[in-house]
């Protein structure tokens, strides 16, 4: 009786472990057709994927560096668009969306593959191709896939290669475009026009392999001010997939222009960027309440048909720098100018001496006198109750060196953070970069180099002095003692 007994346990513990078996199995082949579900759900996240992601902008970009994750996010964007999945926002049932590549063959090779990557089986409703045969898309060219939406109905995912050229482009209405890589202009402004009546969006990932073009003025220093703009850098440290021994020695076999845009997504002139240390996403901050002790001073320089550039500078009490406010105009007159910053101080409650004047530091040029000219603009603007110090150190090369200083994220954290108010020299920096000698290029560099001046006026930072023990003074009162005695 045990016998049987016993032999019907082990018969049912050998189905139920069987059973668990199958389910085990059945996980892994989900778990291996959905990879979409594994996308940054495990351990390791790629933060900067995530805050793509998440941004509700309708003129996304990712400038980032090979292998960095960029093109990842933006097939992922894709298809969870497509299926009415977003996590991030509020989906809608049966959209329509282009993939732009730069040719058939990277559209097969890069784009349609990641996009095929994390497209369930299950979840496509038909594709048609280009070229190849449907049973094998993957070794073909696609034309479109039609995607079951999880809302109801269907999207559809159309691929665009720009060597077809602009007039492929026109016609359709989207809810989406996605650029992977840099497009030509007038591909990028055609589909520009094909998401406008829908309020759809674009978004692009890309490695910025060909200097200053328009992507640099349209979305990186985003020149028409547009708030639906946005972008991030994204480079081989943040793909938290990389090995590092791999970038070590990657990084060795690249110089310098190649390693901004290779590693870290960046644009660069073939002289490269003077401040490539300042990072928007860093250094920009909200504007908030300045305590009024915080105020340091403020710094000019001048101009009449050139820009005139001033701002605030604050110090807090682990001495970081703040740049708060800024007055940038051109073609005024000192009544103007001077006008203005007496606004702007009495709008901020900035410190005046017992007369109600406010100092500032100025370039020493201001000293000098024109043949036009009875007074220097020193002294117009002592006039007007603006007391201007004109001894600034201007050496150029140490001037740039502090900026660096200042910028330098060794530590963590940089020790300079700029409003995001002042756009003009959150333009500057972006857009300052070397000439073919050994110094900057000559232009849009007036709020550059009042912060020069500022931050060369600040003393340099000595080291804490560490608290003596009882023993060192001790040794010290003795030295002391012995050295009186000799005396």
């Amino acid at each position: 009786m045990k016998e049987l007994v016993f032999g019907s346990l082990t018969e049912i513990m050998r189905e139920i472990v069987e059973k668990l078996r199958e389910i085990e199995a059945e996980q892994a082949r989900r778990k291996e057709a959905d990879k979409l579900a594994a996308y940054n759900a495990g351990e390791k996240r790629h933060e900067k994927q995530i805050a793509f992601h998440k941004c509700t902008k309708r003129n996304r970009w990712v400038f980032g560096g090979n292998r960095s994750g960029k093109t990842e996010c933006g097939a992922v964007e894709c298809v969870y668009l497509a299926r009415g999945i977003h996590p991030y926002r509020e989906n809608k049932a049966g959209v329509a969306g282009w993939v732009v590549s730069l040719s058939a063959q990277v559209q097969r090779d890069v784009a349609q593959k990641k996009i095929l990557h994390y497209l369930r089986k299950d979840w496509i409703e038909e594709i048609v191709m280009l070229s190849g045969r449907k049973d094998s898309p993957e070794n073909g060219v696609i034309d479109f896939i039609r995607v079951k939406s999880a809302l109801g109905g269907s999207s559809v995912i159309g691929f665009k290669s720009c060597d077809q050229g602009r007039e492929k482009f026109q016609g359709a209405s989207l809810d989406f475009v996605w650029f992977d890589e840099e497009p030509p202009e007038d591909i990028y402004t055609e589909c520009r026009m094909r998401v406008m009546d829908r309020a759809g969006e674009v978004f692009g990932t890309m490695t910025p392999l060909k200097g200053l073009t328009f992507l640099y003025r349209e979305i990186y220093m985003n020149r028409h001010d547009d708030p639906e703009v946005w972008y991030e850098f994204m480079e081989w440290k943040d793909n938290p997939y990389l090995s590092e021994k791999e970038v070590a020695a990657m990084e060795k076999c690249l110089d310098e222009p190649q390693l901004q845009a290779r590693r870290y997504g960046r644009f660069a002139a073939a002289e490269g960027l003077v401040y490539p240390e300042f990072d928007e996403r860093v250094h920009v901050i909200e504007p908030f309440a300045v305590p009024k002790e915080w105020q340091d001073e403020i710094s000019i320089d001048p101009g009449l048909n050139n820009p005139l550039s001033a701002h605030w500078y604050a110090v807090d009490y682990d001495d970081n720098v703040y740049v708060i406010y800024e007055h940038f105009a051109a073609g005024k007159d000192i009544d103007f100018h001077a006008a203005e910053i007496k606004r702007i101080c009495g709008l901020l409650g900035w410190k005046t001496d017992g007369k109600g004047r406010v100092s500032a530091l100025i370039d020493s040029a201001a000293k000098q006198r024109t043949l036009a000219g009875v007074k220097n603009v020193c002294e117009l603007f002592y006039e007007r109750d603006i007391l201007v110090n004109p001894n600034v150190e201007k050496d150029l090369f140490s001037g740039i060196a502090r900026v660096k200083s200042y910028l330098n994220q060794a530590n963590g954290l940089p020790n300079i953070y700029i409003f995001n108010t002042c756009v003009n020299l959150i333009r500057e920096l972006k857009g300052y970069f070397w000439g073919s000698g050994d110094t900057p290029r000559k232009t849009d560099d007036h709020a550059l180099d009042e912060m020069r001046y500022y931050l060369m006026s600040r003393p340099k930072k000595s080291p804490l002095e560490t608290e003596k023990s009882v023993i060192q003074k001790d040794k010290e009162r003795r030295l002391r003692a012995l050295r009186a005695k000799r005396i």
